[in-house]
């Protein structure tokens, strides 16, 4: 069978289980995604409640939401109006929740609003108290001691009026062109010349908030204190300045959301490169999605921009704050009070064995797994590096899904290609980092590096970086490594996930496969040990999962622990209730959305679901299947979620040295299923609760801190549903 028969079989496996389910039988079997998502973000919001985080720590979850709000409110309600308005709503299968378009519309508003509202009461009544308490203060323009007023002034004559466009709306200036996300101050103005007697009608203004300048402006204050003032506010303050001849009725801050889905289409004439470029082009001025504005905005303000941006009124979402929350994160960085924060954190750094004279040698002898960031994620920058360095290395072969600014990795790829064979498979659809892939892709090219796309249609998830190298023996050996996130430094220090260094000839000639599939599109036979997407991935964790169920029925140990970012596949929910019903014991670790409905007599009663939300952004994919007692552990970069079984490439692969095994199951797995203080566990109505906490608490992430940092033991006892093994 062909590769893409492979693909088109396994697409329509999906579509069969989706079209055979009716309505009311999937609302009693699945949980909606979007729904899921909201619930996720509300266990963010509660970390920011969470008295008994870092102060700040807590400021900084509440911009977490505000920013995960952001992405689903461009990307996943815009999709949802996008298809009702291009008239899709009936013809259009249901979601994991039974609903078409139009009802998820439904549903969500009363959601969306209710969670903007927690946003501002957590951060009126919770955060803003407790900031004061620590001498930590937002302050409006009339706040301001007259020190702090001069300085702010200053800042503004100096740094901010030069940036300042502002504009009135008449026939002669049109309403400005609002860009994504810009925050804008809308003004109701009053010309003051004297007319012909008639009261003249009040005027619209604009002026968007430059976003070059930071969104809190740092003001002088007493000893101890520490002070700021909104930049919009400031601006605001300043609007007579600006509108002189006008008299100021209201004044509010602003901001729109817009559609922010790319939509490429296959052409011959355009390379993926210029598509996605001509694409973000558009993307900065898509529809108008929501309209966030002051609380305290007038009436004709708030109705003059939701006719302007043909807005329906559900879509109007007043704040009773800060009107783009994220920008807190300002507040993070700029307050220099390291007791309100958390405590510094640097991962192990690996050492090489005694007889090992650099990394190739190690890994001639073992395989090496890394759990970022508890292990240093420097150890992949120098496999990278030392690659690039090496008069032995003949050729590199990299992905690339994102990657940082400066980042160390992109740099010795540029360095290696003045003297090595250097292929990159940049992916320039991930989402919000498309601009600085393609810059990435144009400097790599310049630098001669071969640089590809992977295919057209396709993300290229994957995590891989192949090495082929002529070993002071003569002997020319390949040399991979296999991971779970990205290749960034920066997100490695506060992400989890999992790195594979590996000289296996099974597994590296395996990863060879997958490149060529990426550069040519070429078929293999086999990608084992291997399982890719969306080649082999979906059926062979069905047959794993259903495999369970097979040794469950003859009595053989039988368990499932599976730990990701997203379960939504419905075929595989299926095989997962299925083999909960023939008695296989399954713990999954979800951190997001999850369609599958836990603890239901006679379908689900042996699944138990939780997810953990802490001081990292759990990141990790690990699948651990008991096999009859024949354990196998699986990584990789694939959630079971239908885009990274059937959209994307992505790739899990195996850890098969005994002692990572171990690592996985009785250190970490098992951390993460003890943990009864950052945990949730999903109930069969969809809510999340708190893990109930019998003994002494146990934080899975503080107890991997503290293993890195040699201060605590490892586990005692294995995780559930492996201790009869």
């Amino acid at each position: 069978m062909t590769v893409k028969k492979r693909v088109a079989t396994a697409k329509q496996r999906s579509t069969r289980v989706t079209k055979a389910a009716p309505a009311k039988a999937v609302e009693n079997l699945f949980f909606s995604r979007d729904e899921s998502w909201l619930r996720f973000n509300q266990r963010v919001l509660e970390e920011a409640e969470d008295a008994t985080n870092p102060l700040l720590e807590r400021v900084k979850f509440l911009a977490i939401t505000a920013s995960n709000l952001d992405e689903f409110v461009e990307i996943r309600v815009a999709g949802i109006l996008q298809r009702i308005e291009d008239g899709y709503d009936l013809a259009q299968p249901l979601d994991e929740g039974g609903l078409r378009p139009q009802e998820r519309l439904e549903r969500l508003r009363e959601r969306l609003k209710n969670f903007v509202e927690a946003q501002y009461q957590c951060w009126n009544e919770r955060l803003l108290p407790a900031m004061q308490e620590e001498r930590i203060h937002v302050l409006r323009w009339e706040q301001l001691s007259d020190e702090a007023r001069s300085y702010a002034l200053e800042f503004y004559e100096k740094e901010v009026d030069p940036l300042l466009t502002p504009v009135t709306i008449d026939p002669s200036h049109p309403f400005p062109r609002v860009l994504n996300k810009a925050l804008c101050l809308a003004l109701l103005l009053r010309n003051k010349r004297k007319g012909n007697g008639e009261a003249r009608p009040a005027t619209l203004g604009v002026v968007t908030v430059p976003r070059s300048l930071p969104r809190l402006v740092s003001l002088p204050g007493t000893e101890g204190n520490c002070d700021f003032i909104l930049l919009h506010e400031l601006i605001g303050s300043q609007a007579e300045r600006m509108f002189r001849g006008y008299e100021v009725l209201s004044r509010s801050a602003f901001r729109v959301t817009r559609n922010s889905n790319l939509y490429l289409q296959e052409e011959e004439s355009r390379s993926v490169l210029e598509s996605v470029r001509a694409e973000l082009h558009n993307r900065r001025k898509g529809d108008a999605v929501r309209l966030e504005i002051d609380g305290f905005a007038a009436e004709e303000i708030v109705e003059r921009l939701r006719i302007t941006f043909e807005l329906d009124p559900w879509q109007v979402f007043r704040t009773e704050g800060p009107v783009n929350l994220s920008r807190l994160m300002n507040l993070y960085s700029e307050t220099k009070r390291p007791e309100l924060k958390y405590p510094p954190f640097t991962g192990q750094e690996f050492r090489l064995g005694q007889k090992a004279v650099d990394l190739f040698e190690e890994l001639r002898g073992r395989d090496i797994m890394l759990h970022h960031p508890f292990d240093s994620y420097k150890t992949v920058e120098h496999f990278i590096e030392a690659a690039a360095e090496d008069s032995g290395v003949i050729s590199m072969k990299q992905t690339l899904y994102r990657t940082s600014k400066d980042s160390p990795i992109f740099r010795a790829l540029i360095e290696a290609a003045q003297n090595k064979d250097v292929t990159v498979v940049v992916e320039l659809m991930a989402r919000f980092d498309e601009d600085s892939n393609i810059r990435w892709a144009r400097e790599l090219e310049d630098a001669g590096v071969g640089v590809f796309h992977g295919i057209f249609g396709r993300k290229t998830h994957c995590k891989l970086a192949l090495l082929v190298r002529r070993d002071p023996d003569g002997v020319v050996r390949r040399y991979a490594h296999l991971g779970t996130g990205n290749y960034n430094p920066v997100t490695a220090r506060f992400y989890t996930d999992i790195s594979l260094l590996t000289s296996r000839p099974e597994m590296t000639e395996a990863v060879q496969k997958v490149f060529n599939y990426l550069t040519a599109e070429t078929e293999a036979i086999t990608y084992a040990p291997l399982m890719v997407a969306p080649l082999t991935l979906a059926d062979s964790l069905i047959t794993l999962i259903s495999r369970e169920a097979i040794h469950a029925k003859a009595g053989r140990p039988a368990a499932i622990v599976a730990k990701m970012n997203a379960l939504l596949d419905r075929a595989t929910v299926e095989a997962l209730y299925a083999a909960s019903k023939a008695g296989v014991e399954i713990d999954l670790i979800v951190r997001g959305m999850c369609s599958l409905r836990p603890g239901v007599k006679g379908l689900s009663e042996r699944i138990r679901v939780r997810s953990i939300v802490g001081r990292f952004l759990e990141h990790s994919r690990i699948f651990s299947f008991a096999n009859g007692g024949k354990e196998e552990i699986y990584c990789g970069s694939a959630d079971w979620m239908p885009r990274n079984l059937f959209e994307r490439c992505e790739v899990l692969f195996p850890v098969i040295q005994l002692d990572l095994v171990r690592r996985l199951r009785e250190e970490i797995l098992a951390a993460y299923l003890r943990d009864n203080t950052k945990a949730r566990l999903l109930q069969p109505d969809g809510e999340y609760i708190r893990a109930p906490r019998t003994g002494v608490a146990f934080n899975a992430q503080d107890y991997l801190m503290r293993i890195a940092e040699g201060t605590a033991e490892g586990m005692s006892s294995p995780p559930p549903g492996h201790s009869n093994q």
